[in-house]
């Protein structure tokens, strides 16, 4: 009974070794597989990484293109501003001058309505 006993034994050992054995393999196996969808995820995230990378790099170079539009415009903006303003001046220098004509035109009718009224009263002496 002894050896029947040692046989079973045995037997059950070399059994629960080759289950243990599968189930080794087989978890390889599943780790393997499961290593080898996380690659592909990891490529397929790099990849989406590398586009939205490159269109980061496109939306920068537009962003810089319109900052360059701005400055431009707000330089354009600041000169005609300058320009406006030099052009009031000018044009209140303007008004001031014909304003002071108009003043000059007015003594000028005066002193020629007086100096008529005298030759007409020296002409009525005659």
């Amino acid at each position: 009974m002894s050896t029947l006993l040692i046989v079973v034994i045995v037997v059950a050992a070399l059994v629960l070794v080759v289950l243990a054995s599968r189930a080794a393999r087989r978890a390889s196996a599943r780790r393997r597989v499961e290593r080898e969808r996380l690659t592909e995820r990891a490529g397929a995230h790099r990849d989406e990484a590398q586009a939205h990378a490159a269109k980061a790099s496109e939306l920068a170079e537009q962003e810089q293109a319109a900052r360059t539009k701005a400055a431009a415009a707000e330089e354009d903006a600041a000169r005609l501003a300058r320009l406006a303003e030099q052009k009031r001046d000018r044009a209140r220098q303007l008004d001031e001058e014909s304003d002071a004509a108009s003043e000059r035109v007015r003594r000028e009718r005066e002193r020629a309505t007086a100096h008529g009224l005298k030759a007409d009263e020296i002409n009525d002496e005659l």
